[in-house]
């Protein structure tokens, strides 16, 4: 509340209590308190309004447990007094802004008002949650604070911090352990961020995934004191190399709210008032000694396994024709690094072809480790018939918890194969899927009878008069070209003589527009665009630019040019005429006498200028 908020309530109570001295009584009402919500159906992440209002002073108050919501506001205290005809009545209410977190049907129950030295209990009101959008972890993973005792509100350190626990610190190379990330609380959280996750540089890491969304809260003690715990990561290693390797920390920043002491006695009969205060805070490393696994007793062909597994093998056929497809099964079961086991080689007679292996896995990952299975599925295609032995396949890991190497053994398998189908072809697919597809037995075809389409030397195309003819057609058209790009290099490098040559061509379009005007009877475009077009012809033809371009300069230039006199005077008469017509009707020509006219003069210049 802000302080003039404070003056007018100090105001009322004190005019209330005034009111009480002198022997009048609030009007005669039962006192009620009632529950009330804004929605009673509502989405996930969708905002809502609790409200509980009482017709009297509220002397105490005591919320329910808000269990599957999130308080994003208050508590909001609102109040309001009456007086009518010496009857003084008084109303009081208190507002939590939630936030549904999850889908359901809740019932938010009573909660217990003191008023007038009683305990008045609410109604319980009903809210069903359907399905909307995602909800922000900030809040909502803030623990219920009236479970856990508070701790030195000063320290902050020691009432919030995370911790890294690992189930083992010394391994072998290859040894499974997990890491869990734990957050510990015992103080109101506003909001959180996650600042960075922790490298695992020289592990190979599997997360453990959490089908629920939302953080678990657990009551847990710690040093002698409870905090709320919430497990944020859960982590499976296995280590890389060997050496002290540290799991760096995982950095969050918190905010956070405390309580803030005021000399208030509002603030204090309403709760007080708090700050909220960004902290930051990370994990402690860990140090992880790994050790080597040893050299002594190490297997011929050990390929890093390490764990506690077992092995079967078996063969779906033990009698086939040659070319025809069987499969051999390998499967590894037990607990440690199932995911990066390799391939085992298969040792198979000469005549048997194989392929690589398509691999199945079944694998749980769980805070204990990696467990399951894995199977390799090996396609092998006998290629010639008799009696073939697939022998023993040799597998060995190392048990940690024993620190010795063990050696596993599958059995044998005869394969007797008949003698294929003539001409039989089998199309096999590798384990990548149907994309890979080879054709098998092709390597021999039958011999070709009929008319080979061979032919002699010199008698095909290749070497003939029309294939050097058409050898040469190339660097012929290449000469060409470049001597006439020279060409018209240098027939177009004087810009003025290039707007000579074509002045004659930009003055038929002016006058070909002029034609289209005849025929459409409008007469002034027509006299603009014959004198549009012998100015522009003679600006381009004689280089006068628009500026200069007058009667004289013309005449003079086609002097220059030994043009004869009578054909100037031609050319300045047509020009006034065509001025003339702009402004005014003219008689003694026709139209087409002038087009005509016009045409014939450009037609001259062109051949005498």
């Amino acid at each position: 509340m802000k302080m003039k908020h404070y003056y007018i309530l100090s105001l009322l109570l004190l005019w209330t209590s005034t009111i009480f001295a002198n022997g009048i009584k609030p009007g005669a009402q039962d006192v009620k308190v009632t529950a009330t919500v804004s929605k009673n159906v509502v989405g996930t992440g969708e905002v809502f309004e609790i409200s509980f209002s009482v017709n009297g002073n509220i002397e105490s108050f005591n919320p329910p447990a808000l269990n599957g919501f999130q308080v994003v506001g208050g508590p909001n205290q609102s109040s309001s007094y009456s007086s009518i005809n010496g009857s003084t009545t008084s109303s009081m209410s208190v507002s939590y802004d939630l936030v549904a977190v999850k889908e359901g049907e809740f019932v938010i129950g009573p909660a217990v008002v003191g008023v007038n030295g009683k305990q008045i209990k609410s109604n319980a009101v009903k809210v069903k949650v359907v399905k909307g959008r995602a909800v922000p972890q900030g809040n909502a993973a803030q623990p219920q604070r009236d479970q856990v005792a508070d701790g030195n509100s000063t320290d902050i350190s020691k009432r919030l911090f995370l911790r890294a626990v690992a189930n083992k610190t010394n391994v072998y190379i290859g040894e499974q352990f997990s890491v869990s990330y734990k957050l510990y609380t015992n103080i109101d959280l506003v909001d959180n961020a996650l600042d960075k996750l922790p490298d695992f540089n020289g592990f190979w890491s599997q997360e453990i995934k959490n089908n629920n969304p939302n953080v678990q809260w657990e009551v847990e003690s710690y040093n002698g004191v409870k905090y709320h715990v919430a497990t944020l990561k859960q982590i499976i290693l296995f280590p890389e190399r060997f050496g002290k390797l540290t799991l760096d920390p995982l950095a969050m920043t918190f905010v956070v709210r405390q309580a803030a002491p005021s000399n208030d006695p509002i603030e204090q009969f309403f709760g007080g008032s708090y700050k909220d205060t960004k902290y930051k805070i990370k994990s402690s490393p860990i140090t992880i000694n790994v050790k080597p696994l040893p050299e002594a007793g190490k297997p011929e062909g050990f390929n890093g396994a390490v764990g506690n597994f077992s092995i079967g093998a078996n063969l779906d056929k033990t009698s086939v024709k040659a070319n025809e497809a069987l499969n051999y099964a390998l499967k590894i079961t037990g607990s440690g690094n199932l995911k990066l086991l390799k391939a085992p080689e298969l040792t198979l007679p000469a005549d048997i072809e194989k392929y690589d292996p398509k691999v199945n896995d079944n694998i749980n990952e769980s805070m204990t480790g990696v467990s399951g299975s894995r199977e390799y599925s090996y396609l092998l295609i006998p290629r010639h018939e008799g009696n073939y032995t697939i022998e023993p396949l040799k597998f060995s890991y190392f048990n940690p918890s024993t620190g010795k190497y063990v050696s596993l053994s599958t059995g044998s398998f005869a394969v007797k194969v008949a003698k294929g189908d003539p001409g039989s072809n089998v199309t096999a697919y590798a384990a990548g899927g149907q994309q890979d597809v080879k054709m098998l037995a092709k390597d021999i075809a039958y011999i070709r009878t009929g008319n080979s389409g061979l032919t002699r030397d010199g008698e095909g195309f290749y070497g003939s008069a029309l294939y050097y003819a058409l050898l040469c057609t190339g660097p012929v058209l290449f000469l060409a070209a470049f001597g006439y790009r020279k060409w018209y290099r240098e027939n177009n490098r004087d810009i003025v003589k290039v707007k000579g040559r074509n002045a004659n061509k930009v003055a038929a379009k002016h006058l070909a527009n002029a034609q289209k005007q005849l025929l459409s009877g409008d007469k002034k475009v027509f006299y603009e665009d014959v004198y549009r077009g012998l100015y522009g012809y003679l600006s381009d033809k004689l280089n006068i630019s628009a500026a200069d371009l007058n009667k004289d300069n013309i005449r003079g230039q086609l002097k220059a040019r030994a043009v004869n006199e009578s054909l100037i005077d031609q050319l300045t008469e047509t020009l006034d005429l065509c001025e003339m017509a702009r402004y005014a009707p003219i008689t003694g020509i026709s139209e087409q006498e002038v087009f005509d006219k016009a045409k014939a003069i450009i037609n001259d210049i062109e051949n005498n200028a």
